[in-house]
């Protein structure tokens, strides 16, 4: 669909993981991705969704970035039946049309009436 995704891992591999420090440097590294980014595509699969991923989804909420949802996986985090996922990764969301920025399939990302496709064109 055109984005330039960054992946902290990927884009980090040259760092040598057995010297110190190198942690700091992935994180440090991460977060200067998410400050100059113009959105986080987040996926949040597993019960729970990767301590990882929240935080860096918490961390565009928090800066204001766009986000993007995707979760496919089968078990819901909360006792609702219209959200199957954790309440406060909503607050990143448009309130009346979240449900066009949560996907909960691959097939729903090339729909051209929701939002990340609208988004990146």
């Amino acid at each position: 669909m055109g984005a330039n995704v960054r992946e902290p891992f990927v884009r980090n591999s040259h760092i040598d993981i057995t010297s110190p420090g190198w942690a700091n440097k992935v994180v440090n590294s991460n977060l200067n991705d998410l400050r100059q980014s113009v959105g986080l595509f987040a996926i949040v699969n597993g019960l729970p969704p990767d301590e990882g991923g929240v935080v860096e989804l918490e961390v565009a909420i928090t800066l204001g970035k766009p986000i993007f949802l995707f979760r496919d996986y089968f078990r819901k985090c909360i006792d609702s039946d219209e959200y199957s996922l954790e309440l406060m990764f909503f607050p990143g969301v448009p309130n009346d049309l979240w449900n066009d920025y949560y996907y909960s399939s691959l097939g729903q990302l090339d729909c051209k009436k929701r939002a990340i496709y609208t988004w990146l064109r």
